[in-house]
């Protein structure tokens, strides 16, 4: 495992997160199974969130944190103040009783990082900054920031910041993946896939912020498990439509060409498909969704894939040549 550094979190970050959304109390053995073997596998952060599983996620991560005594090794990212089916939430009050509610769930007297789980542009930065910084200086939070928001928003957010010698959002988990999505993959998120997040990545770059990229595989469509035709096939509606974001002629063409590179390099096309997340010039933690010990096994192998600039141009189909 390779490890970064998040601003004011005084742990080593490792460069691969695992999501924790299929951990729930329904399987106890397997999930304590999987995540005993993801952090044997040298990997110290785990993404968790308010609403998965209607809080069933976070106390059954907070259960094997507890009863494995590793809460001094693990960065444990939290998100809240997810929008619901009535409003949106993104207000000093949601984020306040979301960070409550979690704390009591993990079992937890702090959370590493906590991200807000979407935004709402209508919403002044000032009063979110405010009360993300008073539970920072409570030590209920070690480090803050943001899931699914535009980067001006988090530049004018820490532009607030500075100015009142407030804490500012040290990390973004935005979308990115070798595929490019053609539209929302659900509602409120965003992409900094493809030729047209060209501004957002250098913006990242030039402020070294970490960026906590979630659905590096795109889904699943990386990995190979979608055809023309998936997003028309029996995978519910919500799957369905998120699949279908990725399903375009341009994104089989990226697959087939990462196909290629990847026998020609001896290695997984999932690798290929990370190693490419994780040769950008940024503070760049690429979350991943492993459900076996043997999938995160084989991500960790795309930490010894290093690809050129040449390759990167061709994967994202910018040149004809690799």
């Amino acid at each position: 495992m390779e490890y970064g550094t998040i601003l004011g979190i005084d742990k080593r970050a490792s460069r691969i997160a695992q999501g924790t959304v299929g951990i729930g109390s329904d399987d106890v053995d397997g999930s304590f199974a999987l995540l005993d073997g993801v952090f044997e596998g040298g990997c110290n952060m785990f993404d968790t969130a308010h609403l998965y599983a209607h809080g069933d996620n976070e106390r059954t991560v907070g259960r094997w944190v507890n009863t494995r005594g590793v809460r001094r090794e693990v960065i444990i990212i939290a998100k809240g103040a997810h929008h619901s089916r009535e409003r949106k939430r993104v207000t000093p009050e949601d984020i306040t009783s979301d960070l409550t509610v979690s704390l009591e769930r993990f079992a937890f007297e702090y959370i590493d990082l906590y991200l807000l789980h979407r935004d709402d542009p209508d919403v002044p930065v000032a009063p979110i900054v405010q009360v993300l910084d008073e539970h920072a200086r409570a030590g209920r939070i070690r480090a803050y920031g943001a899931s699914n928001w535009a980067h001006l928003r988090i530049a004018e957010a820490n532009e607030y910041a500075e100015a009142n010698g407030l804490r500012k959002f040290v990390a973004s988990s935005p979308q990115f993946s070798l595929a490019v999505p053609t539209r929302a993959i659900w509602g409120g998120c965003t992409s900094m896939s493809g030729p047209a997040a060209g501004q957002e990545r250098e913006w990242y770059r030039q402020n070294k912020m970490a960026v906590i990229t979630w659905s590096s595989m795109a889904l699943g469509f990386m990995a190979g498990r979608f055809t023309q035709g998936s997003a028309d096939s029996p995978l519910g509606e919500f799957m369905r439509r998120a699949v279908g974001a990725f399903i375009s002629k341009d994104n089989f063409e990226r697959l087939d060409r990462a196909e290629q590179l990847a026998g020609q390099m001896s290695v997984t096309v999932t690798q290929i498909a990370l190693a490419y997340i994780l040769n950008q010039p940024l503070n760049i933690f690429p979350l991943v969704g492993c459900r076996t010990v043997e999938e995160f096994q084989d991500n960790l192998g795309a930490l010894d894939v290093k690809l050129t600039q040449r390759q990167i141009a061709w994967l994202e189909l910018q040149s004809e040549t690799p």
